[in-house]
């Protein structure tokens, strides 16, 4: 499989190619049509990447900051329970405090919490875009 762009920049991923022209799927949408091979140009990204591409940008940084299960449950908690205290998290999981916050920081820079007060402590809440991750990973 190969990534190719049509003469407008838009990405495919080349899924057969004749004489005449190619079969391409979006990535966006999964539908596959036939493009002239005059229109296509190799784009020289990794066919795999181009494929996440196709992804939601939201859903991409929830699926990689999430390299887990218990990573995965975290974000989940946080969206079921709301802005919690840095004491409050070390109480509840079983994670050390510096993997804690290795995965607060991920987190952060992935735009899914942000930092807050909770109860006169250091806390953090889900942001609007992690409530959103969460409810499509759940439908």
């Amino acid at each position: 499989m190969q990534s190719v762009r049509d003469e407008d920049g838009t990405p495919y991923l080349l899924v057969k190619r004749s004489s005449e022209s190619s079969l391409v799927r979006d990535p966006a949408t999964g539908e596959e049509r036939y493009v002239p091979n005059d229109d296509l140009r190799s784009d020289g990204e990794s066919p795999l990447s181009a494929a996440a591409d196709g992804l939601p940008p939201e859903l991409r940084r929830a699926v990689l900051a999430c390299r887990d299960e218990r990573v995965l449950g975290l974000l989940v908690e946080f969206a079921d329970r709301g802005a919690l205290s840095v004491r409050t998290l070390l109480d509840s999981y079983d994670l050390c405090e510096s993997d804690l916050h290795g995965l607060l920081a991920e987190f952060r820079a992935a735009g899914l919490l942000a930092e807050t007060t909770v109860a006169g402590e250091r806390g953090y809440e889900p942001t609007d875009e992690a409530l959103d991750v969460v409810e499509r990973f759940r439908d």
